[in-house]
């Protein structure tokens, strides 16, 4: 599983998918995540503003994240 590291103490939902590489641009995320193509601890999120600390897990498509901090 891919992991992003953080240096915050949250990153947003949108952020992440675009630091992981799995969208190319804000506008894009906010799509797919408005879709609920997106899942945070296997729940489906559709706010693309949502919070997410170290030990979150994103899954999008075939792939799959975790968010930890430096």
């Amino acid at each position: 599983m891919q992991q992003i590291k953080i240096k915050d103490d949250f990153i947003k939902l949108g952020q992440a998918l675009k630091l992981a590489g799995l969208v190319g641009s804000g506008l894009d995320a906010k799509i797919v995540i408005q879709d609920g193509q997106v899942k945070v601890n296997g729940q489906t999120e559709t706010q693309r503003g949502k919070k997410l600390v170290a030990g979150d897990v994103v899954s999008f498509e075939n792939s799959e994240f975790e968010v930890t901090t430096e």
